[in-house]
């Protein structure tokens, strides 16, 4: 006959007075994690005991018990219990619900059961559990303020669970990792989260940035130099929508309508033009986010010169100048520092700046034939370029006899040659050239002939070549002279030393003026545009006037700017560029000291996968190149940029003599002829990859690390 299953008691259940209660030493919970005491006593405040205690009744020496029960299980229940009735806020004598236990177990057990049978809740349930008390009414900070956290975690616990519920389930079934789901929550787009899952699954590299760098692909960072001008505020109250990542360093995030800030960009800058023309009286201007280096080619440009002082200003210019300088000899003076004198030096130094910061003033007749570019510079700001005359705006210059302007196209003055009479040729001075007069001596001065003239003027020529050539200086003022009037002046350029100074605008390459290169030229070329006089013919005097070390910047920087060593298909300039090679020698110039590194937008991303490969084998060696060949030509971009930061490779066409081969690539694993690479060489190369790249072992121990390092991070989200 079957015997009946046992049945079993569970232990009874009753409220304890607090008095009654005494923590058990068998308790196995020594050490302090989680909620502290005082946040879990005012949690008890608000919502009440939601556990019993654990509890076992007190026996003396005869079994008998003394009406004192002990907790094995609840220390920390019955601290903030005992926490609430020292500040008057619970009875001594108030019942605690507390579960007996008896039977042959014993109290140590008791604790260490109730813990490590314990589970804990999966952080998804934890996100949905929020997520409901936020559609129930409670906002963030009333639910951070509830369990003791910061508003912060909160919205992150939030967004988690606003992800796509597909996505939620594949977390939830451990199909995707904790890092994933945070990635996926920079965006609210749930199509867009699932299309992005449904590409990396079919992929090795399911890495979270990758992730990242899927959603935001098409979307604007709000450090890009467009959102910065138009402004994030006035990007979404025209409708944009912002992407925020809770987790990671966003810089702002990303602007998700890249076709609606281009709009407002165009708007706003065809305002600020619109509003440059009117306040300023510019005949025109024009408006882009970037122009071509070299668009002011053909233009002539003019600059304006500084305000001068007021009688105010001045005095207090030198007030200020005064104060500051006495301050600054006795605080150089004196030993102990002080935080009041710097901040006085500092606020003096700032008055002094804010004066001789004086804007520039346009001749106004310029200004009403010229133009100025508006375009912005990387920082977001207004890039504005005043003072630009078209060819066709230029005013006609009349010369005696003549309604007509005889200036050539490069400016100079035809003056001195007019149309021939009709026998054919020309004339110089009134007489026809190639002519020559009856010679005739009856006391009346006639105009010399023309081979006298020619002739005297071939003998002064020489004999002032000769002169010049023992004046060293004097040479050098007059070839600055004409590098000045080629470089700075479009019309009154003409001198009596046939020596050209042409500059080659380089407007295909883009970004080019964006460069740290160009920037620093076009700095110069400002400052002494400024400081040049605005007629040509008082340039001889100003030279004249400069100080030596004055005269040799201005002279290398006229001279620099005819510099050029570009290789072009249908001109290959091979001497020019050999000679260019020599004076790059010469001055110890290389691309890597200047600091070009080859990027996705200025080589990489223009070239074959084949030329990437051997860039990266060059400078890194034959294994790294192995570990990215399989990838597609935008990720092999973006890799072979990063293994080559800081490698000083070059392409081969910008190496100079200076130029090295980089140390990497000397060490670097190489396979012999039949194509084997030597496994010790193999070993011995140490190459920081990311984690997707490596495989095996070095995959499973990257992996840890990141997750490591990710639940560093991610702490809030658990």
């Amino acid at each position: 006959m079957a015997q009946a299953n046992q049945k079993i008691t569970l232990n009874a259940g009753r409220d304890i007075p607090f008095n009654k209660l005494v923590l058990s030493q068998q308790n196995v919970r020594k050490t302090k994690a989680g909620v502290s005491i005082e946040e879990l006593a005012e949690d008890i405040a608000h919502r009440g005991l939601l556990t019993s205690l654990n509890v076992r009744a007190e026996v003396d020496a005869d079994g008998k018990e003394t009406g004192i029960y002990r907790i094995p299980a609840g220390g920390r229940r019955y601290r903030a219990l005992e926490l609430l009735v020292n500040q008057k806020k619970l009875s001594k004598t108030a019942g605690i619900p507390c579960i007996v236990s008896k039977g042959e177990t014993l109290e140590v057990e008791d604790s260490l059961a109730e813990n490590v049978k314990r589970l804990d809740l999966h952080p998804l349930d934890e996100f949905r559990g929020m997520m409901a008390l936020r559609e129930q009414g409670l906002d963030e900070e009333e639910i951070a303020a509830r369990f003791h956290i910061s508003v912060a975690t909160v919205k992150q616990r939030l967004r988690l669970a606003a992800v796509s519920p597909r996505l939620l389930e594949l977390y939830a079934n451990d199909e995707m990792k904790l890092g994933q789901v945070m990635a996926f929550s920079i965006t609210n787009d749930h199509l867009r989260q699932e299309q992005v899952w449904d590409t990396i699954s079919r992929s090795h590299n399911q890495d979270a940035y990758y992730i990242r760098r899927m959603l935001t692909e098409t979307a604007v960072r709000a450090s890009d130099r467009r959102a910065v001008y138009v402004g994030i505020d006035a990007y979404e109250a025209a409708g944009g929508v912002v992407m925020r990542d809770l987790f990671e360093q966003d810089n702002g995030g990303w602007l998700q309508d890249p076709a609606l800030l281009e709009q407002l960009v165009l708007e706003k800058l065809a305002a600020d033009a619109e509003a440059l023309k009117t306040e300023e009286g510019w005949k025109w201007v024009n408006a882009a986010f970037d122009f071509h280096y070299g668009h002011t080619s053909g233009l002539r440009r003019f600059y304006g010169e500084r305000v001068e002082y007021t009688e105010e200003e001045l005095a207090r210019h030198d007030a200020l100048k005064a104060e500051y300088d006495r301050r600054d000899a006795e605080y150089a003076a004196a030993e102990d520092y002080s935080e009041e004198t710097e901040a006085r030096l500092e606020e003096l130094g700032n008055a002094l700046d804010a004066l001789n910061d004086r804007p520039y003033v346009f001749d106004p007749e310029e200004v009403a034939r010229g133009g100025a570019f508006i375009s912005l510079a990387v920082n977001g700001e207004l890039k504005i370029e005043r003072g630009f005359v078209r060819p066709e705006d230029e005013p006609v210059v009349e010369t005696a006899g003549s309604d007509v302007d005889d200036r050539d196209d490069n400016g100079k003055s035809g003056d001195d040659v007019v149309a021939a009479p009709a026998t054919g040729g020309v004339s110089i001075n009134g007489k026809p050239v190639g002519i020559e007069e009856p010679e005739e001596d009856d006391g009346k001065i006639r105009p010399l002939s023309d081979r006298i003239i020619e002739d005297l003027t071939a003998a002064r020529t020489v004999a002032l070549r000769n002169a010049l050539a023992n004046d060293p200086v004097m040479a050098f003022v007059a070839a600055l002279h004409v590098f000045v009037l080629k470089t700075f002046y479009r019309y009154g350029s003409d001198s009596c030393l046939e020596i050209t100074a042409q500059q080659t605008a380089f407007s295909q390459t883009q970004g080019l003026g964006d460069t740290v290169w160009a920037k620093e030229i076009e700095q110069r070329q400002e400052s002494w545009g400024h400081d040049l006089p605005g007629n040509a013919d008082e340039v001889w005097d100003y030279l004249i006037a400069l100080d030596e070390a004055s005269r040799m910047a201005l002279f290398a920087h006229c001279v620099s700017l005819s510099l050029n060593a570009t290789i072009q298909a249908w001109n290959r300039r091979s001497r020019e560029v050999a000679h260019a090679k020599q004076l790059a020698h010469s001055i110890g110039f290389s691309m890597v000291e200047a600091g070009w590194t080859p990027t996705v937008d200025n080589y990489l991303g223009l070239v074959t996968k084949a030329h990437i490969l051997q860039a990266v084998r060059e400078a890194k060696g034959e294994q790294s190149a192995q570990l990215i060949d399989h990838l597609k030509k935008p990720d092999m971009a973006r890799e072979a940029a990063r293994l080559l930061e800081g490698s000083g490779w070059l392409p081969e066409v910008l190496r100079l003599p200076v130029d090295e081969i980089p140390a990497e690539a000397a060490a670097a694993p190489v396979a012999d002829a039949d194509g084997i690479i030597d496994d010790n060489a193999v070993e011995s190369a140490h190459v920081e990859l990311p984690a997707f790249l490596t495989e095996g072992a070095d995959a499973e121990e990257a992996s840890v690390d990141r997750a490591e390092h990710d639940g560093e991070r991610l702490e809030a989200a658990e």
